[in-house]
């Protein structure tokens, strides 16, 4: 085939000038690795749920409902049954994972130059998506690897419309309490939005947890952002969610990509809803084997923040190349961020003792 010419059609600068996601390391095909880069859930679906996934397959030749009326359905009555909070499908938005749903969040509240405020480090891509809409990202550093509640208020100014809060945040793990989010809010312009990223609010066991539907009956301009990609074991599917005032969520919605959310997705994303006691005793596992490594690093002497998610980080600076790099070499994929730490995820009990053995060598030899 003869080289094809360059092409004359011209990009938006915002988008030659991306950021690259990087994903969490994949193993080659047939080589047997520890996978503890993409905190993921190291289980497949319940099997529950796997098994009645199968019959959705002979349907997949037609398209979804757009409306996703029986995963919105399912998401109201389950959000509802923790405490009666008037959660209709108004209330709600649907797409493909949480970082799909943030982009629509973005593209309807977001206009050239808006200012979107978030934590830095923080998930990788906040700043991403907030170029593509055409805002300007505002980065708060963290303080020793916990959201700077105060610097992100500070930083509000007039062109701020969206202040972003990671609880726990991605990569370091660390959460805020209920009291200290009212408080940010309280102190938050009422027309701006502030979005709570809760990708990882089931492995939360710290006191003075985030009340999200409090805050959403009692803030108009709270946005939540969920995701069945962790816990639920379903980031292969590409399902999440947000939850907010009915007139925001109707903005949401229509930017939302017809059929975005797949028949499957949304039917794994109703009977995961439903198998919600199996999904607990999953996660309550986890969040075990959690503290059992972190237990295990602090007697090895690693010094890390203290994590509500599934995943550990390691802070380690200028060396996290050289970790990772060793790490990978030992058989354990990890996520390195250059220059700030190593993001290193839960997993089954196997993966962990590999993990703990490679840490301690690592110490053993600095």
């Amino acid at each position: 085939m003869a080289e094809a010419a360059h092409s004359r059609v011209p990009l938006r600068p915002e988008i030659k000038a991306l950021p690259e996601y990087v994903p969490g390391a994949r193993p080659e095909p047939g080589v047997k690795v520890h996978r503890l880069a993409s905190n993921e859930n190291p289980y497949p679906p319940l099997p529950s749920v796997a098994a009645e996934l199968a019959e959705e397959l002979v349907g997949i030749n037609r398209y979804p409902d757009m409306g996703n009326a029986d995963l919105l359905g399912a998401l109201a009555d389950f959000l509802n049954a923790q405490a009666d909070h008037g959660i209709t499908s108004a209330n709600l938005a649907v797409g493909t994972g949480s970082v799909g749903v943030l982009g629509h969040i973005l593209q309807a509240v977001v206009g050239p130059g808006d200012e979107v405020i978030y934590p830095w480090r923080s998930f990788e891509a906040y700043p991403i998506v907030v170029d593509i809409v055409g805002g300007r990202s505002v980065r708060v550093p963290l303080i020793d690897g916990y959201t700077d509640l105060d610097g992100l208020v500070a930083a509000v100014t007039d062109r701020t419309r969206v202040l972003i809060v990671c609880t726990p945040n991605n990569p370091t793990g660390t959460a805020v309490t209920h009291s200290d989010l009212v408080r940010l809010i309280g102190q938050v312009p009422p027309e701006v939005l502030v979005l709570v990223d809760e990708a990882y609010l089931e492995f939360v066991r710290g006191d003075d947890p985030v009340r999200a539907l409090a805050l959403v009956d009692e803030f108009p301009n709270v946005v939540i952002l969920r995701t069945f990609s962790k816990a639920y074991g379903l980031a292969g599917l590409r399902v999440g969610y947000a939850i907010g005032h009915p007139e925001v969520m109707a903005g949401v919605r229509a930017t939302v990509t017809p059929f975005g959310v797949s028949s499957l997705a949304g039917r794994a994303g109703v009977l995961s809803l439903g198998a919600r006691d199996e999904l607990m005793t999953r996660v309550d596992g986890l969040v075990a084997e959690r503290d059992r490594v972190v237990a295990a690093l602090a007697k090895q002497g690693w010094q890390l923040p203290e994590t509500q998610a599934n995943f550990v980080w390691f802070d380690l600076g200028e060396e996290s190349l050289a970790f990772a790099k060793a790490a990978g070499e030992a058989g354990i994929l990890v996520r390195p961020f250059a220059g700030d730490g190593v993001r290193v995820s839960i997993g089954d009990s196997e993966n962990n003792d590999a993990l703990l053995s490679f840490t301690r060598q690592w110490l053993a030899g600095r």
